[in-house]
């Protein structure tokens, strides 16, 4: 397989996972439009391309009812000198020509019940090395342990059926990297992380690329039956309130920590494309403390590591 027919395939594979996704996100507005009293909101296509090469689709969502904002970006680009968000994790691909493809998504929901998500699924070459890397994890404002639970456990099951990275440390480092230091909590309730994923050995290429087409089925599995759990719980404004203030959180480590977001920075990506990932509303307050022993200073007990796939 020569490089050309690998990048082809790859950017193939990543166009169906958008594909599929969408199709999944769409027909759960549909279900969900009865009870927001909405109609379903569509995925709308923006072609964009990149001066130094490549370019790709953002497919966004806005005003939807089951999502305020969503978003799945398909992309491949191309340059002359890998950028230090690279390098510096991977020194020796300095200086060498590189490629990218990938699919990230961010979905935000309405009902602050309902939690936000976020995945992405890369590939990258940079001279003669390449390598994968992505994962998927839960922002909830409010917490429910069967909810946890059933996520973990199906991204548990979904690593373990393809056997290409441990899922122990996966998720080890899901919760590693979505940790805002500053406030000295995770982002949300984690899930699984991997990079630099290039296992050696014959046949590992096709192994790994099937373990990271199999990434939309994982995600269907793991979110959407949460989303429909909870998409029918009743809110008024104290719960619409403390969703925009976990929110501030989110676009805190987006914009502070996310590597994805340095990545697309760096290479001159396309900045509406990138900051999709940002929610459309979000809230800061000064000091702010949730009343003792309510449903909002109980999700603090969710925001540290926990095994809630055992």
């Amino acid at each position: 397989m020569t490089v050309t027919d690998t990048r082809e395939l790859v950017h193939e594979i990543v166009r169906e996972v958008q594909a599929e996704l969408i199709a999944a996100f769409e027909a759960v507005e549909r279900d969900g439009a009865p009870v927001a009293g909405l109609p379903p909101g569509t995925f709308v296509a923006a072609p964009w391309e990149r001066p130094g090469g490549g370019g790709g689709t953002a497919r966004v969502l806005t005003e939807g009812a089951v999502f305020e904002r969503a978003g799945v970006n398909v992309s491949a680009v191309t340059g002359d000198e890998v950028p230090p968000s690279i390098w510096q994790e991977r020194p020796g691909t300095r200086g060498h020509p590189y490629f990218a493809t990938g699919v990230s998504m961010v979905l935000h929901p309405r009902n602050p019940y309902v939690p936000a998500f976020h995945a992405n699924l890369r590939y990258f070459e940079a001279g003669d090395d390449w390598w994968f890397g992505g994962g998927m994890d839960l922002t909830p404002s409010y917490g429910f342990e069967d909810d946890a639970r059933h996520f973990h456990r199906t991204l548990k099951a979904y690593v373990e059926r393809h056997g290409v990275i441990e899922y122990q440390a996966a998720k080890e480092w899901c919760d590693r990297y979505f940790f805002l230091p500053h406030r000295k909590e995770m982002r949300g309730i984690g899930g699984i992380f991997f990079d630099n994923l290039h296992p050696e050995g014959e046949g590992m290429f096709e192994r790994t690329l099937a373990f990271v087409r199999d990434g939309a089925e994982a995600i269907i599995a793991a979110y959407l039956p949460i989303v429909r759990r909870r998409l029918t719980t009743p809110y008024g404004e104290r719960e619409r309130s403390w969703q925009l203030y976990r929110r501030g959180r989110y676009a805190e480590f987006n914009l502070a920590f996310d590597r994805g977001t340095r990545f697309g920075l760096q290479t001159d990506g396309n900045i509406e494309a990138i900051l999709m990932s940002l929610p459309p509303l979000a809230r800061w307050e000064f000091q702010y403390r949730p009343e003792p022993g309510s449903p909002e200073a109980r999700m603090a007990s969710f925001l540290v590591p926990q095994d809630w796939a055992a």
